[in-house]
């Protein structure tokens, strides 16, 4: 007779337990890797927004540093924003009674500049529509937000010969600057930027464990600047809007932002002290940065 052929295999029951205790195993072992994995999520979370917060607190001190002397000013009220007036370069001025000195009692139209133009870095190069700045101190009679001490610079001469190489500045108008410097410097504004600000606006926590704010980076220019004297953006800032020339969003999610500056004395240079807060999904990164101010017009 023939064998009758047999075939073997898993019943319904039979896949019912091996998926029910597969199921028990995956439980397990994702009540133990939950912890890792929640961690390293907080941790990239946590990294992530030390990055934003130490990147922009950076980028505004690489601003200030170059600010214009005793330019650095809080709002009127509050202490959400700063501006400051930006500087791309300086020299020092010729300083005697010559055609090519720069005269301090009567208004002179141009003056020499001591050093060649053409050998500054492209982005430092003196320009027409620059603006030339002699002794800032920052009060009244001699402060560049009112005009007091600048002038437009209308052309850049070529260079004279060797030995004495000299660039001569021509101004736009004849002016008579008001104080002499005692180190016969000047400073150069840009024609680009003539007062760039940091401001934080709608800054807060929602009830979902999310900072609300945002700082933003602006621009205006010295006519505005000296109009609105210390004014803090009330919402976000829009370019070409208003006052603004120019608008960059730097960071988002801000719970808390301040600035707080203390001008030089006899004693030391000025102190820009500056505390961020940002909070992402209910976890927050505090930065504390201060930057040396260095005053010396």
């Amino acid at each position: 007779m023939r064998p009758i052929a047999r075939h073997h295999g898993f019943t319904l029951v039979e896949l019912v337990m091996v998926i029910v205790i597969l199921g028990v195993i995956g439980g397990m072992v994702a009540v133990f890797m939950r912890g890792p994995i929640d961690a390293y999520l907080a941790s990239a979370r946590r990294a992530a927004l030390t990055d934003v917060a130490d990147t922009t607190v950076r980028r505004i001190a690489r601003d200030v540093r170059k600010a214009l002397p005793n330019s650095v000013r809080m709002a009127v009220a509050g202490n959400t924003c700063i501006e400051f007036i930006p500087t791309k370069t300086g020299g020092r001025y010729r300083a005697d009674s010559s055609a090519a000195g720069l005269d301090f009692t009567a208004a002179d139209a141009s003056f020499n500049m001591l050093g060649q133009n053409s050998l500054l870095p492209a982005d430092q190069r003196i320009a027409a529509g620059d603006l030339i700045s002699v002794y800032n101190l920052g009060i009244d009679q001699a402060t560049a937000y009112n005009r007091d001490n600048i002038a437009a610079v209308s052309a850049v001469l070529p260079e004279s010969a060797a030995p004495n190489v000299e660039t001569t500045i021509t101004l736009s108008a004849a002016t008579q600057f008001p104080l002499a410097s005692g180190s016969q410097r000047f400073h150069v504004i840009p024609s680009s930027e003539n007062v760039v600000g940091y401001a934080c606006t709608g800054v807060g926590t929602s009830a979902a464990g999310q900072g609300t704010g945002t700082l933003y980076r602006y621009t205006v220019s010295l006519a505005s600047a000296y109009a609105q004297p210390g004014t803090c953006p009330a919402a976000a800032p829009v370019a070409g809007a208003g006052r603004f020339i120019s608008v960059a969003s730097l960071a988002n999610t801000i719970s808390s932002c301040s600035f707080d500056y203390s001008g030089a004395d006899l004693q030391r240079n000025a102190l820009l002290r500056m505390a961020l807060q940002i909070t992402d999904q209910g976890e927050s990164v505090n930065l504390y940065h201060e930057v040396h101010v260095n005053n010396t017009p």
